[in-house]
């Protein structure tokens, strides 16, 4: 698969909606993550990311314009021991609860579907870092058969000992459109640097600067499971 520029990704693509990254530093000592949301409507906007024990939540900025909080604010990080979990939704809770139960990361979806929100039917786009046996990850996405809420897609791409300075880039929408396209195709390859705060700015840069909400960037020392964390939020 080809290594695409992660600035190229973004730039090109004004509303990729949420999207998460999982992969590995350059030097192979830190298991990366890092998620992000955008918005177009005011509703969307006004949100920022807030930490919440070791994971984060979504938060409204300014609670008295808060129209809906349903499907826009919910928990996108939790930690399972060893395993952190990062999703567009509050399927990051089901696959929490259910891996608390015994169940594999692939098992605790398939409880769950794509977002209710016609016509867009909003793919739930999830991913799993596990710090076991080294370490490995996975990103999953639900998405609807090409609009059609009658049928659901399920796709898991499981990454085995994963290569240094590379991870692997996954997003709800193709671009802006009315209906939203859903992303299609395997996560896309890119390049992880060693420094949190150079990928984050890097990312934080490239993205929409209208449409662009909140970004979370984390470093997990795979020896030591030291973590280091960068939020960074439009509203202030």
């Amino acid at each position: 698969m080809e290594m695409l520029s992660i600035e190229k990704e973004l730039q090109s693509n004004s509303y990729p909606g949420r999207g998460i990254i999982i992969g590995k530093s350059a030097d192979g000592s830190k298991a990366v993550t890092a998620y992000f949301i955008m918005g177009r409507s005011e509703n969307s906007r006004n949100r920022v990311f807030v930490e919440e024990g070791e994971g984060i939540r979504t938060q409204a900025f300014d609670p008295s314009k808060m129209v809906d909080p349903s499907l826009i604010i919910y928990a996108p990080v939790r930690v399972l021991g060893d395993t952190t979990i990062v999703t567009n939704g509050d399927q990051t809770d089901t696959v929490y609860d259910q891996m608390l139960a015994g169940k594999t990361f692939e098992e605790s979806l398939r409880i769950r579907e794509f977002e209710p929100d016609a016509p867009n039917y909003t793919p739930r786009i999830s991913g799993i870092i596990e710090r076991k046996d080294g370490y490995q990850y996975a990103l999953s996405i639900l998405k609807s058969a090409d609009g059609n809420p009658d049928s659901c897609h399920r796709y898991t791409y499981a990454y085995e000992k994963p290569v240094a300075g590379e991870g692997h880039f996954i997003h709800t929408y193709m671009h802006d459109g009315n209906p939203l396209p859903s992303f299609e195709g395997e996560p896309k390859k890119i390049e992880i640097p060693d420094s949190l705060d150079e990928f984050a700015a890097t990312l934080w840069e490239n993205l929409n600067p209208d449409n662009k909400v909140s970004l979370f960037v984390r470093y997990i020392d795979i020896a030591t499971r030291e973590t280091q964390t960068k939020i960074i939020n439009k509203n202030k």
